[in-house]
């Protein structure tokens, strides 16, 4: 019976191996032949092809360039290659009509980490235009990490055959073309356009009173967000250290006027465990995929090392920087600026100290329009059409 049972294992472990080295072997070798042989044929100036590991839908910066050219009727054919990531497997089918698709279109439009398209050569004509999902510029990416604990190797080809790449400022793009490995020069200001959502009234109105009606809870109090970033060197082995946060301590400190939100980074799988005594003060809505629309009904942001600072600017609202470990953090994954004259916030490093400055009302808001000139050069809301003008 037991020598049953091994062979069994030993089988179902072979068909496993045997699955996952042929989707390897496909997905390197059988799509970059594919994509040489495909480029014998000519490129479509009128195909666009949206492709990202990090969302199945259209969402993000995707959503608002698809939504700007279909307000300006352009004339179009689009495509679309969506994963919930980078470790999502793609069918032999979806791999082959990638592989055409990436060979036969005028424009391919990523929005974050796409390892597949890296090894190819991109065409003469074509373009391989980064939205990059993130605004301004935070802790250091990309080949600004080599030599730090999970950086690049400097050879590594990873976005390095970019055309163009999209920022929110001049100011930011020198890092963004060091961090992509790309000439300065391919870097454009254009504005991120995610974030035209924070010029547009109606927007703003229509979706709060979406997520009131959705969640009601949140009209009866002031909302604190807790949105920090993941610890780790990448998104297998992403976490956030639970112990930073004593949900009883918090509880006690704020649940007479506060609601308290989660939104931890999506690369993080182990959460806290809510005690069904405090589910009428924490919630966690880290499923919730487009924290800008969480944003809009939040009187109070906890970040720490994420770029959602950048965003919460917009709204002219205060926020605060929990970052205990600080030092550590900066020592394995640095920053572009000095951290603590950088934020436009007050940086605490223990709760006793985040609790005091939310009761004392001391969030340095006069910080916020200094912040806002440095990292976005138009403060306009039309990212979205800054962009669709270089698909021309």
């Amino acid at each position: 019976m037991e020598k049953s049972n091994l062979l069994l294992r030993i089988t179902s472990k072979f068909k496993e191996n045997k699955g996952r080295i042929f989707n390897r072997f496909f997905s390197t070798y059988v799509f970059r032949f594919c994509y040489r042989v495909f480029t014998i044929l000519p490129i479509n100036g009128k195909k666009i092809l949206f492709a990202s590991d990090s969302r199945t839908k259209m969402e993000g910066n995707f959503r608002f360039v698809f939504d700007e050219l279909q307000r300006q009727n352009k004339d179009f054919t689009y495509r679309y290659m969506l994963k919930e990531g980078t470790a999502a497997k793609k069918t032999c089918k979806e791999i082959l009509e990638l592989s055409y698709h990436l060979a036969t279109s005028k424009y391919i439009l990523l929005d974050d980490f796409y390892p597949m398209v890296y090894p190819l050569k991109i065409r003469e004509g074509a373009e391989l235009i980064q939205l990059w999902h993130a605004v301004g510029a935070f802790k250091k990416f990309g080949f600004s990490r080599v030599g730090l604990p999970g950086g690049p190797e400097p050879d590594s080809l990873n976005h390095k055959n970019y055309t163009k790449a999209i920022v929110s400022s001049k100011n930011v793009a020198k890092h963004y073309a060091e961090g992509f490995g790309i000439e300065e020069s391919k870097v454009i200001a254009t504005g991120i356009p995610r974030t035209d959502l924070f010029f547009n009234q109606d927007y703003k109105t229509n979706k709060s009173n979406q997520l009131y009606e959705q969640y009601p809870f949140l009209k009866d109090k002031k909302v604190i967000l807790f949105a920090p970033t993941f610890r780790g060197p990448g998104q297998q082995s992403a976490y956030y250290p639970l112990e930073y946060l004593n949900l009883d301590k918090i509880y006690q400190a704020f649940h007479e006027k506060y609601l308290f939100l989660f939104k931890i980074h999506p690369f993080v799988k182990v959460k806290w465990k809510i005690p069904p005594e405090y589910r009428s003060f924490f919630y966690d809505f880290s499923f919730y995929s487009e924290i800008n629309d969480l944003l809009l009904i939040t009187d109070l942001l906890i970040t720490d090392y994420s770029s959602v600072c950048f965003e919460f600017a917009l709204l002219d609202k205060p926020m605060i920087f929990y970052a205990p470990d600080m030092e550590e953090y900066t020592s394995e994954r640095d920053f572009y600026y000095d951290y603590e004259s950088f934020i436009p916030g007050p940086m605490v490093t223990t709760e006793e100290e985040l609790i005091k400055t939310i009761k004392n009302g001391h969030f340095e808001v006069n910080k916020l329009n200094e912040f806002r000139k440095y990292f976005f050069d138009e403060l306009d809301g039309k990212s979205s059409e800054r962009v669709v003008r270089l698909l021309k």
